[in-house]
């Protein structure tokens, strides 16, 4: 806020003056309202650099963010590819456990087979069935 806001006191004492406020008093007045407005208004060029630093923030946040965004999306390739590799690593393990109850329970089987034999034995039957013709009838 640099720029000074052109106010004119000594038409402000005048007015005061006329509206029958002491000449001293008014010149008081005057100097705290120029202070007032010097200090607490803001001019155009104010704004204009107000919206200047804005535009500049602006600018600056958006390329934070491009760079966030793209950090984030460089992190969740870097996820999705552990997580596939994992993902796999404990399809193979699995598989392995799968595989190695499968055996085991079949060597259960057998040994419980052993141990405990089936109290028939299966015997197959004949390959062939040999036939002989029928005798013929007596007459």
């Amino acid at each position: 806020m640099s720029t000074a806001i052109a106010f004119d006191t000594y038409a402000y004492v005048r007015k005061l003056r006329d509206a029958g406020v002491d000449e001293a008093q008014a010149a008081i007045q005057a100097e705290a309202l120029v202070a007032l407005v010097e200090d607490r208004l803001a001019t155009k060029q104010d704004v204009a650099m107000l919206q200047r630093d804005l535009a500049e923030d602006d600018n600056a946040l958006r390329r934070e963010l491009a760079m966030v965004k793209a950090d984030l999306q460089r992190d969740i390739e870097t996820s999705k590819v552990d997580l596939k590799r994992d993902l796999k690593e404990l399809e193979l393990r699995m598989v392995i456990k799968t595989g190695a109850m499968i055996i085991g329970g079949i060597g259960v089987l057998f040994g419980l087979m052993r141990v405990w034999p089936l109290p028939v034995q299966y015997v197959a039957p004949p390959g062939q069935e040999i036939r002989l013709p029928a005798p013929l009838p007596a007459r």
